[in-house]
Order: structure tokens, then C-alpha cells, then sequence
């Protein structure tokens, strides 16, 4: 890989392996959906609901229609970038010594766009600024999911309880549970009301159990990034919700100008390393999910 050019290489195909695979252990949505991430340069993924019920039918009989409905979800990739300055004398170094700087620039470029790709895919935000996103615009969970439910500390497994109600009426799965560090909290304080003894010592100290009823569960602060009210989303990410990414993910090394806004680098003896990536998401049945909201006061 060249360690100074002015237009974009790319990761070595291991590297992009190591970097999903990093997304896929610190990204929320990543973990719950299941499944290995799409490759994809944008797709439509088509829906096919069958609302009737299968009909018995004896022999020489008439064959009913059954009512059905078909759609379909287009899932954009969208670029995320991350970029860091380092001192020019990373250019002059052999790629021995360059090796451990690029291997955790890759961590912690993985650590952003996991982080990144849930803000934009549960806010429809731009990670960097907190402000709506037009490239995002309508396709996050906060403007797609309509079925919310009032938060309340004191009692946020009955919240899950009728945020679950809502999804299994209308003949959906529940598969998993997103929360936020606050709603983790509020089940690791529950006492029993008789013994005192906590209902959840799971999540108690901060914890992250991976499960709450035997449902997948994963806590995580970009569920409430930000200024969002959201403390937990509840339902079925495993087959409702798909996710894909380009497996080209380029990766470029700046030594002139200044692509950051932060001053010339020549004159800062500095260089860019920069990588970029698409990442793409798409929510196929908003009825399959809840929110769990605070009150805004």
C-alpha cells in the first residue's frame, strides 16, 4: 500500500475484513441485525407481506386468493469520513514502523463509522455536526418508527413490556432491544419490594449482559445521542433492518493543503491520513418497531 499519494488506495481486502469486522463488534444495529453485512453499490430490497392465511382445500375444490402486498426499500450508500493529522516524518519511516500507525488509525476508523453508522441510521443526523442530515433525511428510526411509548425509570421493563405489545398485535417478532446507558441503569437499580434484592443485578455497575429476558440486548450512548430522547428501541432487527457497506474502502495520505480547515500543512510539517467508506442501511417494516421516549421536560 503507498504511504504518499494524492489520490485514494485501497485498504488491503484483510484489512477491510478487520474493519467490519470491528464495526460489527461496537456497532448496536451491527450486532442486533444478524446476520453478515450486504456488499452493495445500492439496492432495492423488496417486501412481500401475505396478510391472509393459508387455505385448506378438499379435492376438485376451488383454490382462494390470498391477499398479499408487495414494496420495496432502497438502500443508498452513503460516505463517511474520518481524518487525522500526523507528522510528516511518518513518510520517511519504513513501513515496518508505519505498519502500527495505520493498524490503529484502522481501529479507530472502525470505532467512528460503528459509532457513526447508528447516530445516522437511529437519528438520521451527521455524526460530526448533531444536525439533520438531508443525505440521511426520512431513513432512521426516529422519523421512520411512529409507535413510541413514555419513558419511566421507575418501572422500564413494563416500557418494554408495552412497547413489545404493540409489534406482536400486529403479527411482527420482537428480536432484540437497542438502550441507552440511562434505560441500562434504571433496570440495574429495580429492587424487589419485599427483599430490597435487586430484579436486574445484570446491568448493575454499568454492565452490558448482551440480554434482557432472553431477548438480544445491547447498550449503547448513541441510542440517545446527542439531544434525542430515545432510551430504548424494541423489535425486529434481525429481520426487519438491513445493512450493507462497499467493500472498496479507500484510504489516502494529504501532504499539501488544507483538507481539514486546520492551516496549511506544509507549514505545520503535518500530513492527512484519510479514509473513507459507504455504508448504507434500510428499515424494511417500520410496524416492526417501538421507541421508548423521554418526556421532553
Amino acid at each position: 500500500m503507498g504511504t504518499k499519494s494524492n489520490s485514494g488506495t485501497l485498504f488491503k481486502p484483510e484489512l477491510v475484513t478487520d474493519l467490519f469486522n470491528k464495526v460489527k463488534g461496537r456497532s448496536t444495529l451491527a450486532k442486533l441485525c444478524g446476520g453478515d453485512p450486504m456488499p452493495f453499490a445500492g439496492i432495492d430490497v423488496m417486501t412481500f407481506s401475505m396478510d391472509g392465511e393459508a387455505a385448506i382445500v378438499g379435492e376438485g375444490a376451488q383454490k382462494p386468493a390470498g391477499d398479499a402486498a408487495t414494496g420495496s426499500v432502497t438502500i443508498k450508500p452513503i460516505k463517511f469520513v474520518y481524518q487525522h493529522r500526523v507528522t510528516d516524518e511518518f513518510l520517511r519511516m519504513t513501513e515496518e514502523k508505519q505498519l502500527p500507525i495505520l493498524r490503529a488509525f484502522n481501529e479507530g476508523f472502525a470505532k467512528k463509522i460503528a459509532r457513526g453508522f447508528d447516530i445516522a441510521a437511529f437519528h438520521g443526523v451527521n455524526p460530526a455536526t448533531n444536525t439533520a442530515s438531508t443525505i440521511v433525511g426520512t431513513n432512521c428510526f426516529d422519523s421512520a418508527v411512529t409507535t413510541t411509548v413514555t419513558y419511566n425509570s421507575s418501572a422500564p421493563d413494563d416500557n418494554v413490556d408495552s412497547a413489545v405489545a404493540p409489534i406482536q398485535a400486529a403479527e411482527n417478532d420482537v428480536t432484540g432491544i437497542a438502550m441507552a446507558p440511562a434505560f441500562g441503569t434504571a433496570l440495574g437499580a429495580m429492587k424487589m419490594a419485599d427483599s430490597h434484592a435487586s430484579m436486574y443485578p445484570e446491568f448493575r455497575y454499568g454492565a452490558n449482559p448482551g440480554n434482557f429476558g432472553g431477548m438480544p440486548a445491547d447498550i449503547n450512548s448513541t441510542v440517545s445521542f446527542g439531544n434525542s430522547l430515545d432510551r430504548a428501541i424494541v423489535g425486529d432487527f434481525a429481520n426487519a433492518f438491513r445493512w450493507g457497506y462497499a467493500q472498496q474502502v479507500t484510504f489516502e495520505t494529504i501532504p499539501y493543503g488544507d483538507p481539514d480547515g486546520q492551516g496549511d500543512l506544509k507549514r505545520s510539517n503535518e500530513i492527512v491520513l484519510r479514509a473513507e467508506c459507504y455504508v448504507g442501511w434500510g428499515i424494511l417494516d417500520a410496524a416492526s418497531f417501538a421507541r421508548i421516549v423521554a418526556s421532553s421536560t
